[in-house]
């Protein structure tokens, strides 16, 4: 089995390598942050010192980083991944960037013969640990089937979403639809609240109909219980929410609903709740309304969902 190079061992990264080492994946990683390094080094995998080195020895690369300035200096930067790659690397980019810097870096990286996929993910920190992450994937659709059993081992699925750009742009689609959700949520309970209805008796009775979802599925229980323990940092949202901005303005779509959830998003890293769970939009409603959603819950129903 080829190896595979892998940079970028953070919140997501680490257990999307730790995946491919369990599925029997040679590995080669590379990160700045060196304990990240040494532990996947303790499961198996070899160690790189640089993008270079992981360019010089794999012919399939894949980054996971935390947004365009960092994706852009590892591949196109001096010492970086483009500059070492061979042509026919295959560079599978799941980070979560602008398309439109996805598609400068794909312009350069082709100019060498490199291959380049988008295939950025969902599914947050639990679906990285559990391999059940959402994968969208643009480039050329050969590349995607040569990767597509690769990609399997991180995600419960890899959907192929068009040329390149195509995953990104799907990416931002999905986080503003999320972001959306969770402002809608944070609304409703906090009405429900306050007109002395049972926030967890209102949830009961409206996730099987058309409100049901899969962010009230996984967010609703956290929010009752106070338990804002990331599973999606606010801060990372804000970082897709103003990509997905920048990426409208680029083609004159205006984002009205986007623009304003991200505000709200701002104002708590303001307060200080950037590392808190992306459904804590619902403090800026109780603080607007002066009410906290909370409910007791029957003993044994601690454990609440990321």
């Amino acid at each position: 089995m080829e190896r595979i190079g892998f940079i970028g061992l953070g919140i997501m990264g680490k257990p999307m390598a730790k995946n491919l080492l369990k599925a029997g994946f040679p590995l080669m990683v590379h990160d700045i942050v060196r304990p990240q390094v040494a532990e996947l080094v303790g499961l198996g995998a070899e160690e790189a010192h640089s993008a270079k080195e992981v360019a010089q020895k794999c012919k399939t690369i894949i980054t996971m980083l935390p947004n365009s300035p960092q994706v852009e200096e590892v591949l196109l930067g001096k010492e970086g991944v483009i500059e070492a790659a061979s042509s026919g690397t295959l560079l599978i980019d799941m980070s979560s960037i602008n398309p439109m810097s996805t598609m400068r870096i794909s312009e350069e990286a082709n100019k060498k013969g490199v291959r380049m996929l988008d295939a950025p993910v969902s599914g947050g920190e639990p679906g990285a640990i559990a391999g059940t992450l959402a994968i969208m994937v643009g480039g050329d659709k050969k590349d995607f089937e040569e990767c597509r059993g690769i990609l399997e081992k991180m995600g419960r699925s890899a959907v192929y979403v068009g040329k390149i750009g195509s995953g990104q742009t799907t990416k931002l689609v999905n986080q503003i639809i999320v972001a959306l959700n969770l402002a809608a949520i944070a609304e409703g309970f906090v009405l429900g609240m306050k007109a002395g209805v049972d926030p967890q008796l209102i949830y009961e009775a409206i996730r099987g109909g058309l409100a049901g979802s899969t962010a009230l599925e996984q967010k609703a229980l956290k929010i009752f219980s106070g338990n804002f323990s990331p599973g999606f940092k606010i801060k990372l949202h804000v970082k897709d929410l103003t990509n997905a901005l920048e990426a409208a303005d680029s083609l004159g779509v205006p984002l009205f609903l986007t623009s304003t959830v991200n505000q709200m998003f701002k104002h708590l890293i303001s307060m200080g709740e950037e590392n808190n769970d992306h459904c804590s939009i619902i403090h800026f409603m109780e603080k607007v309304c002066g009410i906290e959603v909370r409910t007791k819950r029957e003993a044994g129903e601690d454990e609440v969902p990321s």
